[in-house]
């Protein structure tokens, strides 16, 4: 019982991360609707989709306690060291581009407000530095749980980070127009372009 509902709650707080994430990206686009207090409400909805995101990680261990009945094993057929070196190589790339894509965009990675401009440092050569390290995350804790099935469950943050990723683009296309149009024809979205 307690590992269905927990797998209930993983999946509906992954996806309510997904609605206010979209939400928060949205501040030119909700600032027709509510006027200039839209990026502070962007702000909110920021903080209740990092509020989710959170519930989401505290799933992923508690799966580790109350796994499902399911066709998968309960762990890697390898040693779990395997799995906790295999979790480094991918995690500390993917925290490093999150964490200089945090640095770089500054107030607006978590509070979206009108004056900012468009972004320097790792944003010259990435559109979405955080996206491209977080999406990675929900796999390196399934591998730092040793557990197949969250390994599996994390291809779902694929598709939600694009769809995220893709709302944030339209949005900034009608914040900052041209310049941004340029900046997505000459700079990579996940991966550095060649020149």
């Amino acid at each position: 019982m307690i590992a269905w509902l927990n797998l209930t709650l993983l999946t509906f707080s992954a996806l309510l991360f997904l609605y206010y994430y979209v939400l928060s990206v949205s501040p030119a686009a909700l600032e027709v609707v509510y006027g200039p207090g839209a990026y502070h409400r962007c702000g909110n909805y920021r903080v209740v989709a990092i509020g989710f995101e959170i519930i989401t990680a505290i799933n992923y261990i508690v799966y580790f306690y109350y796994p499902v009945n399911s066709p998968m094993p309960l762990s890697f057929p390898w040693p779990w060291w395997i799995s906790i070196a295999i979790a480094l190589l991918i995690g500390v790339p993917a925290v490093y581009l999150m964490i200089v894509g945090m640095r770089d965009a500054g107030e607006e990675a978590v509070r979206p407000r009108k004056e900012h401009g468009m972004y320097g440092g790792i944003y010259a050569k990435l559109r979405h530095p955080q996206a491209a390290g977080e999406v990675f995350i929900w796999l390196v804790m399934a591998l730092m749980l040793n557990s197949p099935f969250l390994a599996v469950y994390s291809l779902l943050f694929v598709p939600i980070f694009l769809v995220m990723c893709l709302a944030e683009e339209k949005d900034l296309l009608l914040r900052f127009g041209t310049p941004y149009a340029e900046y997505m024809r000459t700079t990579g979205a996940y991966f550095p372009k060649r020149n």
